[in-house]
């Protein structure tokens, strides 16, 4: 790693000059670490993070969230983008169940909440993805057992994880000029735009290479944006946490394993254990979209897992229920 050049960049990028500092102790300690294995940070396979940050998860934990933003900030300097997909892996929904065991207490009383979370360690940030499945069987037999499938949806629907800023007051508006239909419309013409800039510019689309074949795809079904409207319902579906690899892939557990965005089970679906653990969890999924729909209408939303890869799909749809006198024709 060129110390210098990689400071140069931060500092142009007007980061703090004691993160800058602290990305950089960071990045050599894990160069130090490479060391034994006469690898650098330049030379290292970034499939191998994940060995790294489980070291650190075995000495101090604390320290995993610091090194990764350092990872990613100098993926984007060197354009490593492989670091960038390795990194999402680990950091994508990481929170999640800090979240959950916050919101039982909250909603069901401590009591309750140290019931169902007895004796279970919550994988912490740093281990590897696909031990988590373990996790979430245990977990979510717990809360059905003690709070029955309604409790259970009502604490997950609202999303565990949440979600990025969107531009609410401009898709309000949008939403106005075009009407609902007008509306989908848009937005899906927008995700292409969008992923044609990343093919174009050699960037990512969250954790995945863009190319013509992801575009098409995505080009070929309206729903992979925010949905088409069917009466007063809208089915939308996700574009696959790794489009290209879901599309090559023969073997229908690797198709559902590059499908699914969350690591509290995707480990299950590749290994095809995804009947041990309660279909309930995918309304956590559910809630990432209406965390946006209830913004968008002002009013609490409804929105429905259809389809998901824990239900041994092939497609993660989800349907939102349209309030009444939404406008629903374009100009």
């Amino acid at each position: 790693m060129n110390d210098r050049n990689f400071q140069i960049f931060l500092e142009e990028n007007e980061i703090d000059p004691n993160v800058i500092d602290n990305f950089l102790l960071k990045l050599r300690d894990y160069e130090n670490y490479l060391k034994s294995e006469n690898l650098s940070l330049d030379s290292v396979n970034p499939k191998k993070l994940v060995e790294y940050t489980e070291y650190l998860v075995s000495t101090n934990k604390d320290t995993v969230l610091d090194f990764l933003r350092a990872i990613l900030s100098y993926a984007n300097y060197s354009k490593r983008y492989d670091f960038i997909t390795e990194t999402i892996d680990l950091v994508e929904s990481y929170n999640a169940m800090d979240t959950l065991f916050s919101r039982v207490a909250e909603i069901h009383g401590e009591q309750i909440r140290n019931k169902i979370f007895r004796d279970l360690t919550i994988p912490p940030l740093g281990m590897h993805p696909e031990k988590k499945p373990n996790f979430t069987k245990d977990i979510m037999k717990r809360l059905g057992d003690n709070l029955g499938d309604e409790n259970t949806i009502a604490l997950l629907s609202p999303c565990l994880h949440g979600r990025p800023p969107d531009d609410i007051e401009g898709d309000k508006k949008k939403l106005a000029e075009l009407g609902i239909d007008g509306f989908l419309l848009k937005k899906h013409q927008d995700l292409i735009k969008r992923l044609e800039k990343h093919r174009d510019e050699g960037t990512l689309e969250f954790a995945q290479i863009v190319d013509d074949e992801v575009i098409e795809f995505a080009r070929n079904n309206q729903m992979l944006a925010e949905g088409i409207r069917r009466g007063n319902l809208i089915y939308t579906s996700k574009l696959p946490y790794q489009t290209k690899k879901f599309l090559i892939a023969k073997d229908n557990k690797m198709k559902k394993f590059y499908l699914c965005y969350c690591p509290w089970i995707r480990g299950a679906l590749k290994e095809g254990t995804e009947n041990d653990i309660s279909k309930n969890f995918c309304h956590c999924s559910a809630g990432w979209y209406k965390l946006y729909w209830d913004q968008i209408f002002e009013q609490s939303i409804i929105v429905e897992p259809i389809k998901t890869g824990l239900n041994g799909d092939l497609e993660c749809k989800f349907a939102i229920h349209l309030p009444v006198n939404i406008k629903t024709q374009t100009k």
